[in-house]
């Protein structure tokens, strides 16, 4: 072989060898970009799983929220009903009573196994803005501003949400 042909050669295979290392460059550069789209594509539909997941146990918690808001006028009236019985009718009407005791009482039981827990607020605790609905103030002798001096309706809880305020009223005195 000739020098030329040698020299031509070696060019020949440089050549070959650079745009070898070029194409592998490339497909480099196209599993890097490729890999990190997956990567990406890997944690959106981990946090999607999530977030699911998530909204489920919100549904399952929260998802009575509704129902269980028009369930409380029902308790409200019941309670009413039987505070509103007079003392001399109570004798005589003692199965009527009982019978509304026990729908109040099984009422009161299913909305606790739903998770839904009574707010009862006493005369002389402490206003919670967050779980109480100030109905009005009223300066009571006795009394400290911000405690209780009258209970309208009990408020109530769904877990940890709040269904409805307790509605009460409130001293405002300003010395105890």
């Amino acid at each position: 072989m000739s020098q030329e042909e040698t020299t031509g050669s070696q060019v020949e295979f440089e050549e070959f060898e650079a745009a070898a290392e070029a194409e592998l460059d490339a497909l480099r550069a196209e599993r890097d970009e490729l890999r990190d789209k997956f990567m990406r594509v890997l944690a959106d539909a981990e946090n999607s799983r999530k977030r699911a997941e998530r909204d489920r146990k919100e549904a399952e918690m929260y998802g009575g929220t509704r129902l269980a808001r028009d369930l409380l006028p029902v308790y409200d009236n019941l309670n009413r009903a039987i505070q509103a019985i007079p003392e001399e009718s109570r004798a005589a009407s003692a199965a009527l009573i009982e019978g509304v005791e026990l729908t109040l009482r099984e009422l009161t039981n299913v909305m606790t196994k739903h998770g839904i827990t009574m707010i009862s607020p006493a005369v002389g605790d402490q206003f919670d803005p967050q779980l109480h609905q100030a109905m009005f103030e009223a300066p009571l002798p006795g009394t400290k501003a911000g405690q209780i001096i009258q209970v309208a309706t009990e408020g109530f809880l769904l877990h940890d949400r709040l269904l409805r305020p307790a509605q009460v009223g409130v001293s405002s005195n300003t010395a105890g």
